[in-house]
Parts: C-alpha cells; structure tokens; sequence
C-alpha cells in the first residue's frame, strides 16, 4: 500500500476517494491504495460472498463484497474486506460504510497476508459486533477461522480439503471445496482458475 501525501478528515477522504480510480483504505488521515487481486483471490471471494448471500437474505443478513467499507469507528479506520456479512438492522440504511458486521473475510495473498492477520485482525476486534473473521488461502486450499466465545475470547479453527466450515455467526455451513470451487491448486502453492 502507498500512502497519499495529505493529510485528509473522514468527509474529505469519502469525497476524494469517490474521484479515484482505485481503492484506498483510511488510518488517522493518511489514505493507502489497495494492491490489485489476483483472479483466483477474486475468484475465491466471489464463490463466498455468493453463498453467503444467497443463504442469509432469508435472516435479514447483508452481505457486502469488497467494494464495501468497515468502519472501527465514525472516523475510522475504513477498511475493505474481502467479504462481510452484516445482520444489524443499522447497516441496513448506511451509506459511506458498515460499522456492525458480524463475519469478516478475508482471502490471503502474499502482499496482504501479515496485515490481514496482524494490524487489520486488531482493528477488527475492536468491533463488538464481530463474532467470526475467516481467513482464506488463495495458494493453498486452507480455512482459517476465529470465533468469538462467550467470554470474550478467539477460538481457532483450520480446515482443509474435505472439511465443513460452521459460521456460526450467520447460521451456515459450507465446505472447502464450495470456496475453492472453479479454482485449481497447482504444484508449489501456484494457483490456476479451472475452465
């Protein structure tokens, strides 16, 4: 990510992003431009937040793609996950961002991986709404989730090949091969989309 050169208030940042040909993500007045997905990143987010929505309408949920921001707070940090899933009726009406997402997705790529897991993961837990965050492999077919407890506390979970992923937080179930679907492994954690 590249930061922009000035410094901009969260009004400021939402009128100038809506001018800019890419994505940026907003920390403390600085803007920094996402790195461009590759097509099985794409492919693997596409195959969730579809399966996501098409089984959470019926609860009231939303499910959001990458073009949807979070917000950790009114001024920020805003940020895009791959997928999110929202079933507060407060998002139902927002429009710069989501502030209560219950699920949050992200697919791993080399770029991303340690801020996705590291300072991005932070900011997540600061939401008290989030209950699930799942990371997915884009070169390897691997499911992480962390699951909120009772008490406050991340519980985690890996899966592989072959296994089911419950999302408790929305009520689903869906396996790995769902997510991988139309999207090949290849020998030494290359990936390849399946025609």
């Amino acid at each position: 990510m590249i930061a922009s050169p000035s410094f901009l208030t969260p009004e400021e940042y939402f009128d100038w992003e809506a001018a800019q040909p890419e994505r940026h993500e907003y920390f403390d007045g600085a803007t920094y431009a996402m790195a461009g997905g590759t097509l099985a990143h794409g492919r693997i987010g596409l195959n969730i937040s579809a399966f996501l929505n098409a089984q959470v309408r019926s609860r009231q949920c939303l499910t959001f793609n990458s073009d949807c921001r979070v917000g950790i707070s009114e001024a920020g940090p805003f940020t895009y996950p791959d997928v999110s899933v929202s079933c507060d009726e407060r998002d139902r009406t927002a429009q710069q961002f989501i502030q209560h997402p219950c699920l949050i997705v992200e697919v791993l790529s080399a770029s991303t991986e340690a801020y996705d897991r590291g300072r991005k993961f932070e900011l997540y837990r600061q939401l008290p709404s989030l209950q699930e965050y799942m990371l997915v492999g884009s070169e390897t077919k691997t499911v992480e989730l962390f699951r909120r407890d009772e008490a406050g506390a991340w519980r985690f979970f890996v899966y592989g090949e072959g296994h089911e992923v419950t999302l408790a937080s929305v009520g689903v179930t869906l396996s790995v091969d769902q997510i991988y679907a139309d999207v090949a492994i290849a020998p030494l954690g290359g990936v390849q989309l399946l025609s």
